[in-house]
């Protein structure tokens, strides 16, 4: 996977994953969240979206953790 669309990833799924303050969302619906934003752009880049979506999943798990989806 290319630099640009791992970070494309990283950075959508976890803007999106960012986006659920309103309904106190916990892991598994930002690991949701991500994974799909993942997927979908690792897709549309032609890359592995498997990859894609590990890479999402993680970000959006993770983003509560440092404090960019809170």
């Amino acid at each position: 996977m290319s630099k640009f669309l791992a970070l494309a990833a990283l950075v959508g799924a976890t803007a999106v994953a960012g986006c659920t303050q309103g309904i106190n969302p916990t892991d598994t619906d930002r690991a949701l969240i991500g994974a799909g934003v993942g997927a979908t752009i690792a897709s549309v880049g032609g890359e592995n979206v498997v990859k894609g979506a590990a890479l999402g999943g993680a970000a959006g798990v993770l983003c509560d953790d440092v404090r960019l989806c809170q």
